[in-house]
């Protein structure tokens, strides 16, 4: 009888131990009785609802996230879609935020909140005068210094708080959709320096995590731009492989202006991009002298050939069927598929950034 009270208070313990101390967010919302808060945590880069609570008569309203010990949080309250107040919550934060419906708020009990106020609101301010400045067409060397200054504004940030998680999103913040703050080949050496120091502290953070895809990829991005400056004969690592034909195509032979080196493999996503964006970029700017040079890893050939040819894929199609073991995985420092680079009158653009649809048609627009 003993051995099992014993037992009962050690699980009893054990339990306790693993919910941790409570995480709570006691709030008001100004003027605003019976009213919805929208609770929601960012995953990545999404926003993911947890929960809507609603405030009492005098505006209060009070939620407990589910936050784990050595992983802190980014919860944002919302008021429709309003953001009302960002957070930056460690397990056991007792936090108190007085909010209104037009996105002031305070916040006491979270110094990291405090930073990531801060850091928003720099932010923010930072985008209404790009804003304003590139309505004026006079105004271009100002617009050029406003972002050189808060580029090192975010440089000195991130470097005197390497242990914050608020260093994250200063690292991804985007000035457009084409360009973002740390736009520089050589901004990798940084992200990989915070990423080290975040990870000696929060190493089963999922940002801490996403911050080191990130840092990979740029420093294999900044890799490639120092061989390129050592490569002989052609700007870039040629490829050699051959088409549905069975005869062999060289990056370096095909002749046009601006060359879209597109690393791939026939998911159902990737064939998607193909329809609804590739295709009809190219049909816009092929007669411009717009060429793509795509190279499919897929093991299985006949099924790359048919999705090729069901698709009428009008551009130099190639496949590597060793994938993930291909030689050109690591010279070109691939992480995920699809990856595009582009080589622009014989020299790869090292500091091209294109994602989707909108940022292509720009950055060919401005090439072509």
């Amino acid at each position: 009888m003993k051995t099992v009270k014993i037992l009962a208070v050690l699980w009893a313990a054990a339990l306790l131990a693993a919910c941790g101390p409570k995480t709570v967010i006691d709030g008001t919302l100004q003027d605003k009785a019976d009213a919805p808060v929208i609770v929601k945590l960012l995953d990545i880069n999404k926003y993911q609802v947890l929960d809507t609570v609603r405030t009492d008569a005098a505006g209060a309203f009070s939620y407990q996230p589910e936050i784990e010990k050595g992983r802190p949080e980014f919860i944002y309250l919302f008021y429709g879609d309003k953001k009302i107040a960002s957070l930056l919550l460690k397990q056991g934060d007792h936090v108190k935020v007085a909010a209104d419906t037009l996105g002031n708020y305070t916040v006491e009990g979270s110094d990291e909140s405090l930073l990531l106020q801060e850091v928003e609101g720099d932010y923010a301010q930072f985008m209404l005068d790009m804003a304003r400045l590139s309505a004026d067409p006079d105004a271009s060397q100002e617009l050029s210094r406003r972002y050189v200054d808060y580029y090192r504004r975010s440089v000195r940030y991130v470097m005197e708080h390497p242990k914050s998680l608020t260093s994250v999103p200063v690292l991804f913040q985007r000035v457009n959709d084409g360009l973002a703050v740390f736009d520089q080949p050589t901004d990798g050496i940084l992200f990989g320096s915070v990423c080290d120091s975040l990870k000696s502290v929060y190493p089963d953070s999922r940002y801490v995590q996403a911050l080191e895809r990130e840092a990979t990829r740029r420093t294999n991005l900044l890799q490639i731009s120092q061989r390129l400056q050592d490569a002989e004969q052609v700007g870039f690592f040629n490829i050699d492989l051959p088409a549905l034909d069975g005869t062999k195509m060289k990056l370096s032979d095909v002749d046009a202006k601006v060359v879209m080196l597109y690393f791939w493999a026939t998911t159902d996503e990737q064939k998607l991009f193909n329809m609804d964006t590739l295709i009809p970029v190219y049909n816009e700017f092929h007669d411009r002298g717009f060429e793509i040079y795509g190279v499919s890893l897929d093991v299985d050939k006949t099924a790359w050939a048919t999705v090729v040819r069901s698709q009428q894929l009008p551009w130099v199609n190639v496949c590597d069927t060793r994938g993930d073991q291909s030689p050109y995985v690591g010279l070109y420092g691939l992480q995920t598929l699809p990856a595009a680079f582009f080589v622009v009158n014989g020299d790869m653009d090292a500091n091209a950034h294109v994602t989707d649809a909108a940022s292509m048609r720009k950055y060919l627009q401005g090439k072509l």
